[in-house]
């Protein structure tokens, strides 16, 4: 009995190793590209402030976190996102083709979620970022990308992205 439950450890162990590296493959494969000069264009939020990822990300890390209304991963990361956001989260989000400013207001009023968003109606944003997949989430400290992931990721590990890249 001993023997098998060492079998069944070592091939669990194993498959874990695998699924961390297949993880880390397709994080690395699917990782957007930050565009020229990405920290100091200028985002306008839906409540009308302009911000540059620059000086959202001076002080301390920041998530941005790509995301759209009609994405069926982004139900299950969008209210951890923002439940980070309401415990002091340095968080800006951006909407990918999700309609109107109003459409999106709209949704997020629904889902009863709040956190700054930037409307992408037209994708020019997730196409200078080369987003591929949604959701992603891009850490920035500073000006500059320290992580990416991409597809489902739990507020735990949001939460720990954002403390390394503030080590």
């Amino acid at each position: 009995m001993a023997g098998r439950l060492r079998r069944w450890a070592r091939e669990g162990l194993i498959l874990l190793v695998l699924l961390a590296g297949l993880m880390l493959a397709m994080d690395l494969w699917r990782a957007p590209q930050s565009p020229h000069a990405f920290d100091s264009a200028p985002l306008h939020t839906l409540d009308g402030q302009t911000v540059t990822l620059g000086q959202l990300s001076a002080e301390r890390p920041l998530l941005v976190y790509f995301w759209a209304s009609w994405c069926g991963v982004c139900r299950f990361t969008t209210p951890d996102v923002a439940r980070l956001k309401a415990e002091g989260g340095n968080v800006i989000t951006i909407a990918l083709r999700s309609g109107s400013e109003q459409e999106v207001a709209r949704w997020l009023t629904r889902k009863g979620v709040e956190f700054p968003v930037v409307n992408d109606a037209d994708g020019r944003i997730s196409r200078s970022w080369q987003i591929g997949v949604t959701p992603t989430l891009v850490v920035v400290d500073k000006g500059k990308v320290v992580s990416t992931t991409s597809g489902w990721t739990s507020y735990w590990g949001m939460k720990m992205r954002l403390w390394w890249a503030g080590m």
